[in-house]
């Protein structure tokens, strides 16, 4: 008798149950590998949420768009990578984790402004500071939104639900975020009858101040390439504009204004960046050191710095009248601007590009 093993015939079926695999049995989620020693609740609740071909649909996209186009595309950003997933975020943060800090975040500034508005807080600011708060926070508020509308149509793209999630939950901050600034200026306009909540949007708008910084998100919002709007966001309008206005300005010049609410309400601004900036660094560092297409990567992203550096730094420059303004100057413009400057240089080198010479301090 024939003790040859005869080979088995490759699967044909995608139904569920009908192939086998490493861990299938267990309740341990190990069908894939984890960054760690063992896979954490954020890896058990994203990898592989999101199907994939080249992992476990044997049947190739179900679904597919009228022009031929799958599901999701490799296609949709001119980045490549070797294996899409591999990228972790490094706040591991998922749907409920996410939930669970936006409300904190949300009851912090509730209390932090009811706990000013009932000592009187706000009518003890300076007057001319409360034109600052109308006039240019109110502006600002119109920026953080159109970051946060360009990282959600950026989010549908990405290849992998990791890498999705954390696309979205930045966009989340950034629309909540932009939601506190309205609420914010709201509920001080109780405490000061003469304050016009419509000043920020004309501003915005007409003010030459602000011309550029609409010039700059708008042109992210424009982008085609999803990752590209993730990086200009973060690497580099983030370092570049908004924290320049947020942390060299608003939180550096309140306190001597007689405003100790508003840093608070911007702080949770702050917080947000540092967590989807780390996020950020970790996908373009793997895309910048991938091993098939790190090269061509580095180059795209530096193509990418250049553009949006431009703008960015252009957007800066004007915004040197908003120091002028309060009567009692705690932060010098072009200190800031330094500072900002280095902080996109020292985040593009932690990604492993290089900084254009033109935008150095």
């Amino acid at each position: 008798m024939s003790t040859t093993r005869q080979e088995a015939a490759p699967l044909k079926s995608g139904a569920a149950g009908a192939a086998r695999f490493a861990g299938s049995d267990s309740r341990k989620y190990n069908y894939f590998e984890p960054k760690g020693r063992k896979a954490t609740h954020y890896e058990d609740m994203t990898v592989d949420v999101q199907p994939d071909p080249k992992r476990y649909l044997l049947q190739d996209w179900i679904l597919s768009f009228a022009d031929g186009t799958p599901t999701y595309s490799e296609t949709w950003t001119a980045a490549k990578s070797t294996d899409w997933h591999k990228f972790r975020a490094v706040d591991e943060e998922w749907e409920r984790t996410h939930y669970q800090r936006q409300s904190t975040i949300v009851g912090m500034i509730s209390g932090a402004v009811d706990n000013a508005r009932r000592s009187g807080a706000v009518k003890r600011f300076d007057k001319t500071w409360i034109k600052v708060l109308e006039q240019h926070l109110g502006a600002y508020k119109h920026a953080e939104f159109g970051l946060g509308t360009a990282t959600m149509h950026a989010q549908r793209y990405g290849y992998t639900q990791m890498i999705n999630s954390a696309i979205l939950t930045n966009s989340s901050y950034k629309l909540r975020f932009a939601q506190d600034l309205t609420l914010y200026l709201a509920e001080i306009a109780l405490d000061l009858p003469n304050m016009n909540l419509d000043a920020g949007k004309e501003h915005w708008l007409n003010d030459p101040v602000w011309q550029a910084t609409r010039q700059a998100i708008e042109a992210i919002g424009g982008a085609t390439d999803f990752l590209e709007k993730y990086f200009a966001v973060n690497i580099v309008f983030e370092p570049m504009v908004a924290e320049l206005f947020r942390s060299g300005f608003i939180m550096r010049v309140a306190a001597a204004q007689n405003d100790f609410p508003t840093p608070t309400v911007v702080s949770a601004a702050e917080g947000d960046y540092e967590r989807n900036l780390a996020n950020a660094v970790e996908l373009f560092h793997m895309l910048a050191n991938d091993p098939g297409h790190g090269q061509a990567n580095r180059k795209l992203f530096g193509q990418w710095l250049d553009k949006h550096g431009a703008l960015a730094a252009a957007a800066a420059r004007q915004l040197q009248p908003i120091w002028s303004i309060p009567h009692v100057k705690t932060a010098q413009f072009n200190d800031c601007l330094k500072s900002s400057i280095e902080r996109a240089e020292m985040i593009a080198r932690e990604i492993g590009i290089g900084f254009p010479s033109a935008l150095q301090a």
